[in-house]
């Protein structure tokens, strides 16, 4: 009735859900008065009108829309693009660590002219007054040239400093002048630091010289030698850089946008290029300013031309047209090529103005910042972007280009084909694993920080440590062996490395690298119980039933939450000492307002009591044994008794609901699109093709890829 009600009639209850419902509260005028049949009919009845997907679809058809690059699209395809014309050589894999030379004196000469050279994991040494085993003292000192590659895990500003009292330099990605310059030493506490935008799943080439003067040039401001080269990468804390992400590996050097961009909208819990703010397109303008530039002063690079050439301007104008048709991801037209291409070369005072003018142009037109501006007449080209941008985050590989201009990219089979060669790529890996940080709200977590006094020890490398155990297991899970998504909620292993094993009582493990440790299958349940996760929706000095219960219900289980009526603060002042965290929840929750959520929410976040503020297992809370069963009531109207975080996880990785959730959120972090404007029967068309694989992860990639390139065609 108009006036009465704020909101429509909506949600996604199931017809149980509503006629529990319909039965307590119904008709609002004498309720619990509609029950049995009558109850179930209406919540038939509002279900099929409303509620069910049919019927949302329905009343607010969804539609695939127009959308532009997100920004961490426009960075990758911007790096690929000019990569294309770089003849870069694809990087070379080697050891983990760094290939060191050593001299025995301070001048650094050529690799061949060392004393010894070995791999070093890490460089984080403390020489104190001795020099480094197999050098001999010196007239001059001695000197040390690391040389290999550096990985980044996540896109964005990674923080290099330079830990030594000693002269040291850094050069990461090529770059003529060095990131970190700590060539002058300045004794005790010297630590400078650089800041370079690095990409994820890419690596780029690194250079580190050190150096120390002999005993009888010693300065007096500190007489020892040490060197720690040490990174704090996005969301995470300042730790030497881990051997996982070192390689005595070869890279070329990657371009890389500067330019900030405003965040993307995630307000539907995925990024998306929905809108052109001012500042968005701002940030454009400059980027295609600063790639405009680039092209300019390394243009015969770039386009194999040379100068004074008599060819020169022919071969750069080949080289604009093959950049603008990269850049389209198709061929051009005449037309095209004459109007994007051939006017600045005739109007342009001098060649790189042409350049800029032809880079600027291409790279801030629609062509380039839109995805699907040709949908309504998608093509095999169209089926090549879809799936790059998909599974890359990026442009059309050659071969992608080569079997969209044959027209071998209309069928199924041949979709499915080049999306699991695509799966091989590095670029799939780092898009898959921000969908799952995502998935798990990784990127949410801002503080991990607990009570010193209560959690002794769980210091920032702790928490560095705990990060990259979880990265460990969700790679291993999704891209090793049966690649089986219930794999991710029911492993028994952790990854643990000397620190952390001590820290959670795992026995054995005396080593600084990571390594994969089978648990008690009672205690350790996948992500559902990782420390991380645990510590992450945890108070500082307790659990959190709520935070926990929260997540699983969204991320794990896949219900939906509505915010709360009110928001109701936990004081823990306001209870009791001698009362358990559940007492307490349950005190703080017992509402009828409250428990319209909580009565999922709690049962959930009980069932991972077990585990204190930073994941380690007890069974005893403040001297009083802990209670984790609980009963669980499922959309379908059924009752689980979870008595701890195994019920739990079980439950979730046999549960349809859970599974769809899953293959949704994916969808949408491949597509960018509501997946109900791919038809109303795709989720569970994709959930059954997920599940008769096995929950084969990589498996499910290739279909929601499939699946949303073909859209259009099939």
């Amino acid at each position: 009735m108009k006036g009465k009600f704020e909101t429509p009639l909506a949600g996604d209850w199931s017809v149980e859900k509503l006629a529990r419902y319909i039965s307590k509260n119904m008709p609002e005028d004498k309720p619990g008065k509609c029950t049995g049949p009558d109850a179930d009919a209406v919540a038939r009845y509002i279900h099929d009108a409303f509620f069910s997907r049919e019927a949302r679809a329905r009343l607010n058809p969804p539609r695939v829309e127009l959308v532009r690059l997100t920004n961490r699209q426009y960075v990758s395809a911007v790096t690929d693009l000019v990569a294309k014309f770089a003849g870069e050589e694809t990087p070379v894999a080697g050891e983990r660590g760094l290939q060191g030379s050593y001299f025995n004196s301070r001048n650094i000469r050529h690799s061949g002219d060392a004393t010894f050279q070995r791999v070093d994991r890490q460089v984080n040494f403390q020489y104190g007054t001795n020099f480094p085993d197999g050098l001999k003292f010196g007239t001059n000192g001695f000197a040390i040239n690391w040389r290999g590659t550096v990985r980044a895990d996540e896109t964005g500003e990674h923080q290099f400093s330079l830990r030594t009292p000693n002269g040291a330099r850094l050069w990461i990605n090529g770059e003529d002048a060095p990131l970190v310059d700590g060539s002058v030493a300045s004794g005790i506490g010297n630590e400078p630091r650089g800041v370079i935008r690095l990409i994820a799943g890419r690596t780029y080439p690194l250079r580190l010289e050190f150096y120390k003067t002999a005993y009888n040039f010693r300065t007096p401001k500190d007489p020892t030698a040490s060197i720690s080269l040490q990174w704090k990468p996005p969301h995470g804390v300042q730790v030497p850089v881990p051997a996982r992400n070192l390689s005595t590996g070869r890279a070329a050097p990657t371009f890389i946008l500067s330019t900030p961009f405003p965040p993307d909208d995630s307000s539907m819990g995925y990024e998306r290029g929905v809108g052109i703010s001012k500042s968005w397109d701002e940030a454009a303008t400059q980027s295609a300013i600063e790639v405009a530039e680039h092209v300019a002063n390394n243009l015969d690079r770039l386009s194999g031309s040379k100068p004074g050439d008599a060819d020169r301007a022919a071969t750069v104008e080949s080289f604009c047209a093959g950049f603008v048709g990269a850049a389209f991801r198709r061929p051009l037209s005449e037309d095209q090529k004459r109007l994007l291409i051939g006017a600045h070369f005739n109007s342009a005072p001098k060649l790189e103005d042409a350049v800029r003018r032809v880079v600027m142009s291409a790279l801030k037109s629609p062509r380039f910042l839109y995805l699907g501006l040709d949908n309504a007449k998608a093509d095999d080209f169209t089926v090549a972007e879809r799936l790059a941008f998909g599974l890359w985050d990026s442009l059309p590989d050659a071969e992608l280009l080569t079997q969209a201009a044959q027209g071998r990219l209309r069928t199924r089979e041949q979709v499915e084909r080049q999306a699991r060669r695509m799966l091989d790529d590095p670029r799939a890996r780092a898009k898959m694993q921000v969908f799952l940080r995502q998935w798990l709200r990784m990127n949410e977590v801002e503080v991990l920080a607990k009570d010193a006094a209560l959690y002794p020890g769980f210091t920032p490398e702790i928490i560095a440590d705990l990060k990259a155990s979880l990265e460990l297991f969700l790679e291993e899970a999704v891209w090793s062996g049966s690649s089986d998504y219930r794999r991710l909620l029911l492993a028994s292993d952790l990854y643990v490395n000397e620190r952390l094993a001590q820290f959670y009582g795992v026995k054995g493990v005396t080593s600084d690298e990571f390594v994969k440790v089978a648990l008690d299958p009672r205690e350790r349940a996948g992500v559902v119980t990782h420390p991380y996760l645990l510590s992450a929706f945890a108070y500082p000095k307790t659990s959190s039933p709520i935070h926990r219960g929260v997540f699983l219900t969204r991320n794990i289980v896949g219900r939906a939450l509505r915010p709360p009526v009110m928001a109701i603060a936990f004081k823990d002042v306001d209870f009791a000492p001698d009362m358990t965290m559940r007492e307490k929840i349950a005190e703080l929750t017992r509402s009828q307002a409250c428990q319209s959520c909580h009565s999922v929410i709690n049962p959930l976040g009980f069932s991972l009591e077990q585990y204190d503020a930073v994941g380690r297992f007890r069974t005893h809370e403040n001297g009083r044994p802990v209670n984790p069963v609980s009963d669980y009531l499922g959309d379908d109207g059924e009752t689980v008794r979870l008595s701890g975080a195994r019920d739990l996880a079980e439950f979730a990785a046999a549960n349809e609901q859970a599974h769809s959730r899953f293959v949704e959120q994916l969808f949408h972090h491949v597509a960018k699109q509501p997946m109900l404007a791919f038809g109303t029967d795709t989720l569970d068309r994709v959930r059954r093709s997920f599940a008769a694989s096995g929950f084969n992860v990589r498996s499910l990639l290739v279909e929601v890829a499939a699946t949303s390139s073909l859209h259009g065609l099939e």
